[in-house]
């Protein structure tokens, strides 16, 4: 059920997007992202950026002790309550079972994007047992050595537990995901220092379109499915390189959180 409802998302299947007030077209969401942050220079008629999807059969993992946790639905509560578990698994052991099943899913290569959705299950920055290093939702990379050389990757978590905020929920974490990719695939694509907003603490250089928003909700979608899509909104590519925006309605963002560019470069 949660792939049928990841494979039916925005992500991945066309949905009518509007952008205050202006259509920007009935297709993906990182379609009308891009579209939307060069929507002043680009062919309306002609541009976009289209993802065809296939799905393969899940692939079962045996998590060691070591590398993963399991937490019951009422662990925290009075605190808060869960609508069931959630996993966490050590993202360096994930990161190894990923890169190593690049090497054997058919009709990989650098020309496509596999993607490996987890579900209700967060990423720990070392060990699990320790929620101080809790969590990444995900993350897209670049295996640059063996038989696939500069195969891009992406693994997510599409969570319904109530765990995470929801603007974590769903979608939410594959929109960032695929929209980085496909600004920064091989994550060499630099920008002037900006920094200390979102999820990022310090600053950093690079085209990372979801980091400077993570938290911040674009509007839900209602799939043909009737499910409530999360989506998180991005920031446009004139954020980073500085104004006059490219994007729609001037902004720098696509629902209009950011009006003005990252400033100054971050120090």
């Amino acid at each position: 059920m949660p792939l049928q409802i990841m494979a039916q998302s925005p992500i991945l299947k066309n949905a009518d997007f509007n952008f205050g007030g202006t259509d920007v077209g009935t297709t993906q969401y990182t379609d009308a992202f891009q579209r939307g942050g060069f929507w002043s220079i680009i062919d309306k008629d002609d541009y976009h950026l289209h993802l065809n999807p296939k799905v393969f059969a899940p692939a079962v993992v045996d998590v060691p002790a070591a590398s993963g946790l399991s937490l019951k639905k009422d662990v925290f509560e009075p605190a808060f309550s869960m609508c069931s578990p959630e996993g966490l698994v050590d993202i360096n052991f994930l990161d190894a079972v990923v890169v190593s099943e690049l090497t054997t899913l058919p009709g990989i290569n650098p020309g496509t994007f596999p993607m490996f959705m987890i579900y209700n299950t967060g990423m720990s920055i070392g060990d699990p047992t320790n929620l101080g290093n809790c969590c990444a939702g995900g993350y897209h990379s670049i295996n640059p050595a063996g038989p696939i050389t500069f195969q891009t990757y992406s693994p997510f978590d599409f969570d319904v537990s109530g765990f995470f905020v929801s603007s974590a929920n769903d979608t939410a974490i594959a929109s960032h995901e695929v929209a980085e990719w496909a600004n920064d695939p091989y994550i060499i694509n630099n920008t002037p220092l900006w920094g200390n907003i979102g999820q990022v603490f310090g600053c950093q250089g690079n085209l990372e379109v979801g980091d400077p928003l993570t938290g911040t909700e674009a509007p839900r979608i209602v799939g043909t499915n009737g499910f409530t899509y999360h989506l998180q909104e991005l920031a446009f590519f004139s954020w980073f390189f500085g104004n006059p925006s490219l994007g729609i309605h001037g902004w720098d963002s696509n629902n209009g959180t950011f009006l003005t560019d990252a400033g100054p470069p971050c120090q």
